[in-house]
């Protein structure tokens, strides 16, 4: 249920695309973020930092973009995003405190050596899609920008989520791939 709500204003986004333009898009998924946002309070009764920052960019880059009449703001909340989760993930890596070890490392217990391994894979990760984000933005269509962001980052996202699971699952002590069985 959850990842259906984290999914709903990008789905919203790429139908109202598809039917008026990129504006009227914006409009609908900054709607869309501020129902996710109700949506999620009513069901769980608390909203994650994650979300907030992610509706904050929404707001701030889909405001600009309806205000100035200018799609580059929006195109750019894509690689900003990508940045500070980079950031995030190498600054806890350098302080010896992996960001997906603190959400992970209760039920995954692998040795440090891999959590800095998928820490480090992650930066690249979203490096590679920020900068994947800037050429496919600004050098290419707006409908393949579109595309590019709706599938081409989400499905190289979950990709790269199962790799990662998949990865440490391998490296569990074999008494707790066991009891994950």
């Amino acid at each position: 249920m959850k990842q259906l709500l984290d999914f709903l204003p990008l789905l919203v986004f790429f139908i109202v695309y598809k039917f008026f333009d990129i504006y009227a898009a914006t409009g609908a998924l900054i709607a869309a973020s501020v129902l996710q946002l109700i949506a999620t309070f009513v069901i769980y009764r608390k909203i994650e930092k994650m979300l907030w920052f992610t509706f904050t960019l929404v707001l701030l880059f889909g405001s600009m973009t309806l205000i100035f009449h200018n799609d580059a703001f929006i195109k750019w909340k894509v690689t900003i995003i990508y940045g500070v989760f980079a950031t995030i993930f190498a600054v806890t890596q350098l302080m010896g405190r992996p960001v997906l070890k603190s959400l992970l490392g209760q039920e995954l217990r692998v040795a440090d050596k891999y959590w800095a391994r998928v820490s480090w894979y992650w930066v690249a990760f979203f490096v590679s899609c920020g900068l994947g984000n800037i050429y496919v933005a600004f050098e290419l269509p707006l409908e393949v920008w579109v595309n590019f962001k709706v599938f081409g980052l989400t499905v190289l996202t979950l990709i790269n989520l199962f790799g990662t699971v998949f990865y440490l699952y391998k490296h569990l002590p074999e008494e707790q791939q066991k009891e994950l069985k």
